[in-house]
């Protein structure tokens, strides 16, 4: 029975298969890149499985008619056809630009056996015969789109076969007989194996490779607060180097699917390249997060005394604090606080060669926490501060963590109890930001979103570099029969 994996790895080319050389009504989100080592890798482990799957082939039984001098007329019948072996050498995927990918093989060869019986008149006779199959050569062309889902199509546009010598060897009682006709057996078998090939080859695109490309997500669930559509803003296309097709690659919130106030710009991705498949993705589709995961108020923390580290000696307690406000401790002796960091927007994320940073702008509100555990508010500050994000992959999945760029700055925005001590509250909340507050926001962060990839699909090698408005993510791959 045929499966999935027949022509796998040509499936990986057409669903990874990624750039954004071609104008789109909008730019893709994602973008990728599949170089010619992934094309070179593609033709061989494809290769492999294609020997798999002919040595699977039944062919029919078949019978013919012979005539000689003297003796009359016979009939010969072949049966028990089997397939004992497969070599398919010299493969490779070619680019064909417009259209999609046009893969041959050549100088193949198959070695069939099986038995013969020939009849003339009440004299039966029978035997065995071995063939062998050599110079053959395939030719399959892929016409690439995209349909109503999203998702990439292939059809089989054109499959073609030839077989350049049959070496027929038959042996059993009067086995010379059938010798005599050895050039039009020869010629028989070969039109069932050149046919047989085709008729494979076209029923592994139509009823296996196809379904294969449907395992491509259209959307993922990335948590309980946010999903990602990949779907295609347009057809795989294949360029003179490389094999494209670009994604939408757009975030949006579980409950409602409003768009997200970023469109993502062109992005030009290196030409110097030498893994097989590269990402780009563009800025927004990280802002886009950033949006959706604000909006649900995930951006918000409340720090507590029990989330600070156990050997720090100042403690969120009123009275650790009377040094920085000097009415705190008069007003409210000995009592929990409690601090609630927010952001009035989204913060953006800034994509320069080499770096990623972000800029956020937030609010810190200092409460007290009375005995009838009511909040009273202190004091509230404004906090600016510059992080560093680093982008990494871990499995299939784009993840990121934030470093301290440049240390909190505050001013003062209100107070309820007095004059404060901001360069010293500064200080402190240094401090807790660095041992509280971004161990938090990483924890969110190693979440992460899956890349559009397809079934059994796996990434090493990989190079991360951010670049101009756009992150690029290159990888060798390697496919995983399960």
């Amino acid at each position: 029975m045929m499966r999935a994996q027949n022509w796998i790895l040509v499936s990986l080319l057409l669903l990874l298969e990624f750039l954004g050389s071609r104008v789109h009504a909008s730019n893709p989100g994602i973008v990728a890149k599949i170089t010619q080592k992934g094309l070179n890798y593609a033709g061989v482990e494809g290769v492999a499985t294609l020997e798999s799957e002919l040595m699977t082939i039944t062919l029919p039984d078949f019978k013919g008619d012979f005539k000689i001098k003297h003796f009359g007329n016979g009939e010969y019948h072949f049966k028990s056809l089997r397939i004992k072996s497969v070599e398919l050498k010299n493969s490779k995927l070619d680019l064909v630009p417009g259209e999609g990918l046009k893969a041959s093989i050549s100088n193949a060869f198959i070695h069939v056996n099986g038995d013969w019986k020939a009849r003339k008149s009440f004299v039966r006779v029978s035997g065995s015969f071995d063939l062998k199959v050599k110079d053959i050569s395939i030719s399959v062309s892929l016409r690439l789109g995209s349909d109503s889902s999203g998702r990439p199509t292939a059809t089989n546009k054109k499959c073609s076969s030839h077989i350049a010598d049959v070496d027929l060897d038959i042996s059993g009682k009067i086995g010379w007989l059938l010798n005599l006709f050895q050039k039009q057996i020869e010629s028989k078998f070969r039109r069932i194996l050149e046919d047989k090939i085709c008729e494979i080859v076209k029923k592994s695109v139509a009823s296996y490779l196809q379904p294969y490309l449907q395992t491509l997500p259209v959307t993922a669930k990335i948590d309980q607060i946010a999903v990602m559509d990949y779907t295609l803003v347009g057809p795989p296309e294949a360029t003179p180097h490389s094999l494209d097709t670009p994604f939408k690659g757009k975030f949006f919130s579980q409950s409602h699917r409003s768009p997200v106030p970023f469109e993502p710009r062109a992005m030009n991705l290196p030409e110097d390249l030498d893994l097989m498949v590269y990402f780009g993705i563009s800025d927004s589709v990280f802002n886009g997060a950033s949006q959706v995961y604000w909006a649900a108020g995930t951006m918000n923390y409340t720090i507590t005394d029990d989330m600070i580290p156990p050997n720090f000696h100042i403690r969120l307690i009123t009275s650790s604090f009377r040094a920085l406000v000097p009415q705190l401790g008069k007003l409210y002796p000995n009592m929990q606080m409690e601090l609630q960091i927010t952001t009035s927007s989204p913060p953006i994320m800034v994509f320069s060669q080499g770096n990623v940073t972000l800029t956020p702008v937030m609010d810190l509100q200092a409460f007290v926490i009375l005995p009838n555990s009511v909040r009273a508010p202190l004091f509230l500050l404004s906090v600016t501060t510059s992080v560093w994000a680093t982008m990494g992959v871990n499995a299939s999945r784009l993840v990121s963590s934030v470093s301290p760029g440049s240390k909190l700055t505050m001013t003062l925005k209100h107070s309820d109890i007095g004059p404060i001590n901001v360069p010293l509250i500064q200080a402190i909340l240094n401090y807790y930001a660095l041992s509280t507050l971004l161990p938090a926001v990483n924890e969110n962060l190693e979440i992460g979103f899956p890349l559009p990839l397809p079934r059994n699909i796996e990434l090493y090698d990989l190079l991360v570099q951010p670049y101009k408005d756009f992150l690029l993510l290159g990888a060798n791959v390697k496919y995983t029969k399960s």
